[in-house]
């Protein structure tokens, strides 16, 4: 079954432009190109890619949405606006001349105040997305689940897309509160979420597909197959598992649906959220 990834990062690397690339993610300190991707899809079972911001720039996005006009294999870019400007409409309508741009992340869990989405300016922009027809990937931490909430009821009309299952604390163990709390967030039906992200939230040397368990059940229990996608995170996935395990792991974790409901997971969710191409 053919999948696609529907998140992935691409960037030409220099330290400057990526503090967060620390000790043991040696592997990322270089550029990830289209070219990379097409070696992926030659090895791997995937047959498409929603490319995902990695900066705050919207240099960054005019360059992702430049490549995937020049690789159809990448099919949707989500990339970054300056919400909290009072211009960000006029942006955000320039930016979406591009047919490929299917929506906008702002990186919360790096945001000093936890309440950063709740601000009035953020949720002006945000507010100017549905229109245009651009989804929301909310990239949070698991404390950040409450907030999450208050600001997903701003806007119910919204399509939002949860990044990595809101980060689970999957090193520790932890499952409670992140359990009770992203069942309270996959009860609004505005709400998609991508099994990603997994293996750099546990031990990186160390994981196995039984310390992910307990958390992909609980999305498969609570958003079901149509509101839930696969993505990579490559290549910040690289410190902690190769592309080709990544596949194998979540494969196996779906084995048991059937062929309809993985093929919502795979493929077609990432679809219909984000009006792919």
């Amino acid at each position: 079954m053919s999948i696609i990834d529907a998140h992935h990062h691409l960037w030409k690397y220099n330290p400057d432009d990526y503090p967060w690339i620390g000790d043991g993610m040696e592997a990322l300190r270089r550029d990830f190109l289209p070219d990379d991707l097409q070696a992926l899809m030659r090895e791997n079972p995937v047959d498409g890619f929603v490319a995902v911001q990695a900066q705050q720039s919207e240099a960054e996005t005019k360059w992702l949405l430049e490549l995937a006009e020049q690789n159809d294999f990448m099919r949707g870019v989500v990339g970054w606006a300056p919400l909290t400007d009072p211009d960000v409409g006029s942006v955000l309508e320039r930016l979406a001349e591009n047919k490929k741009l299917k929506g906008i992340r702002h990186i919360l869990q790096d945001e000093p105040d936890d309440d950063y989405m709740l601000g009035e300016a953020f949720n002006r922009g945000v507010a100017q997305l549905a229109p245009l027809g651009l989804s929301y990937d909310i990239l949070v931490f698991e404390r950040h689940l409450p907030q999450t909430l208050k600001f997903v009821d701003r806007h119910p009309d919204q399509v939002f897309i949860v990044d990595h299952m809101a980060k689970p604390r999957i090193r520790e163990r932890i499952v409670s509160p992140w359990r009770e709390l992203i069942g309270e967030l996959a009860a609004r039906p505005n709400v998609w979420c991508k099994i990603s992200g997994m293996a750099t939230e546990a031990d990186w040397r160390n994981w196995n597909e039984a310390d992910l368990k307990p958390y992909i059940d609980t999305v498969l229990a609570e958003f079901g197959p149509k509101r839930l996608m696969f993505g990579s995170d490559w290549p910040v996935l690289l410190p902690a598992s190769d592309y080709a395990r990544w596949i194998e792991v979540f494969r196996q974790a779906i084995a048991h649906l059937s062929h309809d409901e993985r093929d919502w997971i795979c493929r077609n969710t990432a679809i219909e959220a984000y009006r792919l191409l």
